[in-house]
């Protein structure tokens, strides 16, 4: 039978994260399974690559915040290029009440640490995006140190790290059950290529976290959302220095990426939550009117539909991540949940799990907020985020 002192299903940016952060603090045979045939088939190959600390909620300000230090160190200390590009997130609002929470999410930004965020008016709007359609607009929120991340790069960089560190990494293989044989332990791992004897084990498997079953536990509250990317042919006409634009009321949000602009708009309500479905044509329509209702510049915007994808986010019931160790079984960990934020949460879940995991303890943030067994204590975390 195969053996890992701790097994880490799910070989996305976040598993491969805390398999790093494992390996760095001197943990041996560690093993991550992911049913993809290779890396970023998941959620990572899929994310639209955004980075903010601009967010509602103190704790998912300082797991920005420390993420973000680590991408200023990434380089140096995995050996890759995370893509990390200050281009800013400008948020726009144009109903006194979207106003009303953004001015909110500012407060809290600064009290958390983030003081370069900054509510603006509709004239600096039009500074920083002059493209933007400024008539119904009233006001915004801007932070220029957030910006761009490149999902695959920091995949590869942390696979590539922790390889070197001993980690080994296993594609193709299913993860069917995580099998508790006493009565607070798990000991095995169901798998497509046989059992796995393990020590820990770390759930990290995104969007399918919740269907993993183990023992008789009762359901990890973690559901895939299905979310829908339109890519445009390659344009110029709008500039890759341009900042991610999000307008609050809708969740409408553009950037430029790779020589094509990128439009997205959740669409929570869909009747087809399944990817076999592929992008829908209605929602590609309505994307690109309301692209061009927002940013007249992009009136003669022409979509690449076979370049168009779709993806899931992993939502759990507050839309925060799921952090810390399973109340029902002592060595098994949560990172689940990241509700759209994994990828640049990443190298801060990475960290702090690998602290509880070596520790008992996330030392470098207080993460309680998090807790996995803050659903039944009915105690979820209140926040206005749309996105």
């Amino acid at each position: 039978m195969k053996r890992a002192a701790v097994a880490v299903v799910g070989g996305g940016v976040i598993g491969a994260s805390i398999a790093y952060h494992l390996a760095k603090r001197g943990v041996r045979d560690i093993l991550v399974l992911d049913r993809g045939r290779e890396p970023g088939e998941g959620s990572t190959g899929k994310a639209t690559g955004g980075f903010r600390a601009q967010f509602a909620t103190g704790v998912n300000v300082r797991l920005s915040l420390l993420a973000r230090e680590k991408l200023r160190q990434f380089a140096d200390e995995i050996g890759a290029d995370p893509g990390y590009v200050q281009a800013g997130y400008l948020w726009i609002a144009s109903t006194p009440t979207a106003m009303d929470a953004l001015r909110a999410a500012v407060a809290i930004q600064h009290s958390a640490g983030l003081t370069e965020a900054a509510e603006i008016d509709a004239e600096e709007i039009g500074t920083i995006n002059p493209a933007v359609d400024l008539n119904a607009v009233i006001g915004g929120a801007w932070c220029p140190t957030d910006g761009f991340i490149s999902p695959m790069q920091m995949l590869n960089g942390y696979i590539d790290a922790a390889t070197r560190l001993g980690v080994k990494f296993e594609w193709d293989v299913e993860v069917s059950e995580i099998l508790i044989e006493t009565k607070r332990n798990t000991r095995h791992l169901k798998t497509s290529r046989g059992p796995v004897s393990v020590d820990a084990v770390v759930n990290a498997a995104g969007a399918w976290a919740g269907m993993l079953p183990c023992g008789d536990r009762g359901e990890l509250a973690v559901k895939p959302l299905k979310r829908q990317v339109a890519l445009s042919e390659a344009t110029d006409l709008l500039p890759s220095s341009m900042p991610m634009t999000i307008f609050v009321e809708s969740g409408f949000h553009l950037r430029v990426r790779n020589g094509r602009v990128m439009l997205v708009s959740p669409t929570p309500e869909a009747s087809d939550n399944s990817l076999e479905s592929g992008v829908d044509d209605d929602w590609l329509d309505s994307v690109l009117v309301e692209a061009v209702g927002r940013v007249p510049a992009l009136a003669d915007l022409r979509l690449d539909r076979h370049a168009c994808y779709a993806g899931y986010y992993e939502m759990s019931p507050d839309r925060h991540a799921i952090l810390g160790p399973a109340p029902w079984c002592d060595n098994l960990f949560l990172a689940n949940g990241s509700s759209g934020h994994g990828v640049m949460h990443a190298p801060a879940i990475g960290q702090l799990l690998a602290e509880f995991i070596c520790d008992g303890v996330a030392s470098s943030l207080d993460v309680s907020a998090l807790r996995p067994t803050r659903f039944s204590e009915r105690a979820p975390n209140v926040s206005t985020e749309l996105l």
